[in-house]
């Protein structure tokens, strides 16, 4: 049997059965009633008692039984053949030989598990066999039309650029049913479909990923994801209801195309486990989809969810592959992905014996000890128990983080940074895009805005966020203290005001925050 043959698609001996030619024959099903499903790759009338030798599997062969009449041995060795030779069924016409089913052949057919159906009207085997070839055949050239619709289809997504996404959402399309792509680990990589039945599959992923591996069945079909001889990931087809081989072709065209896909990547592209984690975080952040809803996802891609701690943070400074590293060398389950505006977000997911700030503190400070690497800033919010407060978590610590990430070499900053540690400023960051509030920082600050001088803005941002401490001024701007003093009497002749004057400075610093905040 040829590779073709072995992946076309086939009707079922129930399917045949059901047939409106072979229902004229009265066909009634004496022997393995369960094995109705087994698939019929081709239709052969034989007369032969050693016809067995001469297939090659799949076949529904059609008899008389005129040279096995009055033989019961010859009758039970026939059955026996069929079986060896892998026969889907065979479809014995009775009058001519057997008036009624032989009982030798059905007790052997019962045991064997072959299916054994007798025709109770005379029936020519010709129309059946035209029937079913033809039948046939259509599948064939239908699954060999989509196979290669398929393959163009991705072939054109991929040579435009198209992510990882638009690909599945195509094969989702073609299939019919939800599409998960997966890592060696059973990880999710990906997933199309429509958003219920994914999340029904994500649900209940770590059987599905055990039933995937076992083999196909129930319409749950995989091809393998890899290249130069190693594998990397699949695909799976959850729950796919057309014919098994098309199933396997379109899997099959899948698989090359996101091999083809992640090779053409190249070594700069994100991972697909970095593009996973980015999708869940931002979706997370955004709050559009309720977090109760992103939970199978969040399960799938490995996080644990189960009475878990999380803990909420943003980092700025570091990127997604250094957090994970970090996270792998600590044990620490979580993931992280970068967000806009250069914000990487990290979800803890600690057992709920663990002490969260003393973790949090641990992790904080591996990032910053990491050689080669600049400043970074770690705000967190506080620790989560219930999974739907995650996406407030991720908003607050996003927050801080904005807050402080203009002027954080000038401040003093704990290693985490909390909603606690930002005070005026992160009001201000909350009020930023009030009307009122950008009035108030142009009047204040116009002596500097009118006329640009972004040497004396910087000045003046870190005289104000060290608490007006000119040696540490003068310091983080690498000037003598008399440089410093000209620069200062410069900002307070533009804006006119005096800033030893508590009151003055203060509103200043204020106007100062907003217009920061309204620049980011």
């Amino acid at each position: 049997m040829t590779t073709w043959e072995a992946s076309a698609p086939a009707l079922s001996v129930r399917q045949v059965l059901a047939l409106e030619r072979v229902l004229a024959g009265q066909p009634e099903v004496v022997a393995g009633a369960g094995r109705l499903d087994r698939p019929v790759r081709w239709v052969h009338v034989a007369e032969a008692a050693d016809v067995g030798v001469m297939l090659s599997g799949g076949e529904m062969v059609l008899t008389t039984g005129v040279l096995l009449a009055g033989d019961e041995d010859k009758q039970a060795e026939y059955v026996r053949s069929m079986h060896r030779a892998e026969a889907s069924a065979v479809v014995l016409g009775l009058g001519r030989a057997f008036p009624s089913p032989p009982e030798a052949m059905r007790r052997v057919a019962e045991r064997c598990g072959m299916p054994l159906v007798v025709l109770h009207r005379p029936f020519p085997f010709a129309q059946l066999t035209e029937e079913v070839q033809s039948r046939l055949v259509r599948r064939k050239f239908a699954a060999v039309s989509l196979s290669e619709a398929v393959r163009t289809e991705l072939t054109a997504l991929i040579t435009t650029g198209a992510p990882l996404q638009r690909l599945l959402d195509e094969v989702a399309r073609h299939s019919g049913c939800p599409v998960v792509v997966t890592n060696l680990a059973h990880r999710v990589l990906g997933t199309a479909g429509e958003r219920p039945a994914v999340d029904d599959v994500l649900r209940d992923w770590e059987r599905i990923a055990r039933q995937a591996g076992r083999g196909e069945g129930d319409g749950w079909i995989r091809a393998e994801l890899g290249g130069r001889g190693e594998r990397w990931g699949r695909i799976v087809l959850c729950g796919y209801r057309g014919d098994t081989a098309t199933g396997r072709l379109l899997a099959d065209r899948a698989a090359e195309a996101l091999v083809l896909h992640r090779m053409l990547g190249g070594t700069n592209a994100c991972s697909w486990e970095e593009q996973s984690a980015q999708s869940l975080l931002t979706d997370l952040v955004s709050g559009v989809v309720p977090a109760r809803q992103l939970l199978p996802r969040a399960r799938a891609a490995g996080l644990p969810v189960n009475r878990r701690t999380f803990v909420p943070l943003v980092v700025r400074g570091r990127d997604a592959a250094r957090l994970d590293r970090v996270l792998r060398l600590l044990g620490l389950p979580g993931i992280a992905a970068e967000l806009a505006d250069t914000a990487t977000a990290v979800l803890l997911s600690l057992a709920r014996d663990q002490d969260a700030d003393a973790l949090t503190g641990h992790f904080a400070a591996r990032l910053r000890a990491e050689p080669g690497a600049g400043p970074a800033v770690v705000a967190a919010a506080g620790a989560r128990t219930d999974f739907d407060d995650v996406p407030a978590g991720l908003r607050e610590a996003r927050h801080v983080a904005d807050a402080v990430a203009d002027s954080a070499a000038a401040l003093d900053l704990p290693p985490v940074v909390r909603l606690r540690d930002v005070h005026l400023r992160g009001l201000i960051r909350l009020l930023r895009d009030d009307p009122q509030v950008q009035s108030f920082a142009e009047r204040e600050l116009d002596g500097l805005l009118c006329d640009p001088a972004e040497d004396l803005l910087s000045v003046l941002r870190t005289y104000l966020a060290t608490g007006r401490n000119k040696s540490r001024t003068a310091q983080l701007h690498h000037v003598s203290r008399p440089a410093l003093y000209r620069r200062l009497e410069a900002i307070q002749t533009r804006l006119g005001v005096d800033l030893d004057d508590f009151e003055q400075a203060a509103s200043v610093h204020i106007a100062l925050l907003a217009h920061d905040a309204q620049q980011r």
